[in-house]
């Protein structure tokens, strides 16, 4: 692999993960706690067969789970984006090869005769 697309495809798998994280920073902060907590009483009360009680360790379990929540949805909302920047990068790559590669292939032609 060239220097240049190596550097391109970086380029867009860290611009990818910048956008991730942007939009994770906009949207994906209260989806987090949301999802993070409520998963933890859901299987904290089913671990527990009922209703909890406002203890401290289901309190610290809850701020656990929720801190989980963050972290895992922050982590998706990066991985995506860096996955998706490496795509676009790679796609541009390949279409300005090809632009690239045309008038090289018409100027030949155009010689050879």
């Amino acid at each position: 692999m060239k220097e240049e697309r190596k550097r391109t495809l970086a380029i867009g798998r860290k611009m990818g993960a910048l956008v991730g994280g942007i939009l994770f920073a906009i949207f994906g902060i209260v989806p987090g706690f949301y999802f993070g907590s409520y998963a933890t009483i859901v299987l904290l009360s089913h671990l527990t067969g009922g209703p909890l009680e406002p203890s401290i360790i289901v309190r610290m379990l809850v701020v656990i789970g929720t801190l989980m929540g963050l972290f895992c949805t922050a982590a998706v909302s990066i991985v995506v984006g860096a996955v998706s920047g490496t795509l676009l990068a790679y796609a541009v790559d390949v279409i300005s090869e090809a632009v690239k590669a045309k008038p090289k292939e018409a100027e030949s032609t155009v010689y050879n005769k």
